[in-house]
């Protein structure tokens, strides 16, 4: 026979996991939700080309010999030349110097200050 006084247990356990999983998946994703609103941008008064400064570059092999565009020089005389030649050159231009990885670390700062005396001031070293 069935008694009726006896008080029934509850078990909330199995509820109680289930929400905290959800509860989870909630404070996870909603971070990653992104709103979408509709805004109107204001017009830009007028708008101009930007020029391309051609750039420049500088190379110097393992014998010390530096090449610019078709013109060879020594380490030795390519401080004067560079400056006579950096004369009719734009001194906003991109220099980039490429040297041998055989060549000592005086002889390419010597031609990296070189440069930088010329008046160049973005000078950039080249590697693969």
């Amino acid at each position: 026979m069935y008694q009726w006084d006896e008080t029934p247990d509850l078990n909330i356990t199995p509820f109680v996991d289930v929400m905290l999983v959800l509860m989870a998946i909630l404070m996870v994703t909603a971070p990653t939700i992104t709103y979408q609103e509709q805004i109107t941008l204001p017009q830009g008064t007028r708008s101009h080309k930007v020029e391309k400064v051609p750039s420049l570059t500088i190379r110097m092999d393992r014998h010390r010999t530096i090449y610019l565009g078709n013109d060879r020089f020594t380490l030795k005389d390519f401080a004067d030349n560079f400056m006579l030649k950096s004369a009719t050159l734009n001194k906003n231009a991109d220099v980039y110097i490429l040297a041998d990885e055989s060549l000592p670390y005086r002889d390419v700062m010597y031609l990296l200050k070189s440069v930088k005396e010329a008046g160049f001031a973005r000078v950039s070293l080249l590697t693969e």
